[in-house]
């Protein structure tokens, strides 16, 4: 037998050249019975025969016919597969663990290539699609993956690199930010549609310079026809969490005659509670607070309901009003600041990272990898509401 799982043997690693191989032969994979394939059948079939030399020099004997049809098993073999009867192509920068890709999916839609240079955040995203990202975008061997047609552009790009350039010069020039890489993509690419998602400071950082110079490049530089709107998971995704994103969605004039009838989606009514997320019945020890713990009385004395989520500051309990959860944050794992905590029949706990997973949206399928609680709770607190970007994709998809 032969896995993907042995491409990180450490025998195998000394032998790798290209620091790509996995997420070249995955993806090759994962497109094998459509014109996509032809993109990585190269640099794949170059990876698969060094796979097969390192096991035959294993004293395994493999033909490369049998490690494909292995390696194209596992792949498959996975709880979110890529839709057979797509009706879009993507890609997905910055991908994260997966929430773009969760909700384009479900509406029909077949990634093409994804990028992610966070090694936890690989793991995950293998478990669950099968696929392995590529790494640092910024790199132009990476972006030189990239199919040369796809119809939309996911893009949860990180913000830290504004504040630097915010600071230096209003960020009236886009170089040393990763936006810059979305737009050289974008530029090169000219996709359909452009859909991303940041903090919604990023409106108001540097005096609103940033998010103006952004909307800028994509409209005058690019010429694309940009939307904008802050939207909250609990109003617009029937999931009971306080998280307010920006969302930009931008259409090329040129391919989509009827960019202007796009709306984002409307309001709807919030149904679930935080009971319809949280496990039932006790949880772990590690999860609670013991009572002799220095805080235990500050928390005892705070909270006194079982129907919101509160969150520890530092020093202090701030309950949420609106009986929900309060933003899921990437720090929420580091202890001390953030930390979601909840009341229940046998004490005073964190939510465990499942329950963080199932207030972003995601289904209880998605596999939580063999990773550290910390890194857990920060995927989940890095992630898109899966299914608030899904209603969102479902109105590009109305117009496209």
């Amino acid at each position: 037998m032969v896995s993907i799982e042995e491409f990180d043997v450490k025998n195998y690693q000394i032998k790798l050249v290209e620091p790509e191989a996995k997420a070249v032969i995955t993806h090759y994979l994962h497109n094998v019975y459509n014109g996509v394939s032809k993109h990585y059948k190269k640099d794949a079939l170059k990876v698969l025969k060094k796979f097969v030399k390192y096991k035959q020099d294993e004293n395994i004997s493999i033909v490369e016919e049998d490690a494909l049809q292995q390696l194209l098993f596992e792949v498959e073999n996975v709880p979110f597969p890529t839709p057979e009867n797509y009706i879009f192509k993507f890609i997905d920068l910055f991908a994260g663990i997966g929430g773009f890709r969760l909700a384009l999916q479900n509406i029909g839609g077949k990634c093409v290539y994804t990028s992610e240079w966070e090694n936890a955040a690989k793991k995950t995203y293998r478990e669950n699609f099968g696929e392995i990202p590529f790494g640092d975008i910024t790199k132009e061997n990476t972006k030189s993956y990239i199919p040369k047609e796809f119809d939309v552009l996911c893009a949860g790009f990180p913000c830290q690199a504004f504040s630097i350039a915010g600071n230096r010069k209003g960020f009236a020039d886009t170089r040393g930010t990763l936006f810059f890489d979305v737009e050289q993509i974008i530029n090169k690419h000219r996709p359909k549609v452009v859909f991303l998602e940041n903090v919604k400071n990023l409106v108001s950082h540097d005096k609103g310079k940033t998010f103006k110079t952004i909307i800028e490049v994509l409209e005058n530089k690019l010429g694309y026809k940009v939307f904008s709107s802050i939207l909250n998971s609990m109003t617009h995704a029937n999931i009971p969490q306080n998280r307010e994103r920006i969302f930009i969605v931008a259409f090329d004039p040129n391919q989509v005659k009827n960019w202007s009838n796009f709306k984002f989606p409307k309001k709807i009514e919030l149904t679930k509670t935080i009971h319809n997320i949280l496990e039932k019945g006790k949880q772990e020890n590690k999860y609670y607070y013991p009572k002799e713990h220095k805080y235990y009385p500050e928390l005892e004395k705070t909270m006194t309901s079982k129907d919101t989520v509160y969150q520890w500051r530092r020093v202090y309990v701030r309950e949420n009003k609106s009986n929900v959860c309060p933003t899921l944050t990437a720090n929420m794992g580091t202890g001390g600041h953030n930390v979601p905590l909840i009341k229940d029949n046998f004490g005073i706990r964190k939510l465990t990272p499942r329950e963080c997973f199932s207030f972003q949206g995601y289904p209880q399928n998605y596999i939580l990898p063999n990773l550290a609680n910390s890194k857990l709770y920060m995927q989940a607190g890095n992630s898109v509401t899966t299914t608030l970007v899904e209603r969102i994709a479902k109105e590009i998809i109305t117009v496209l």
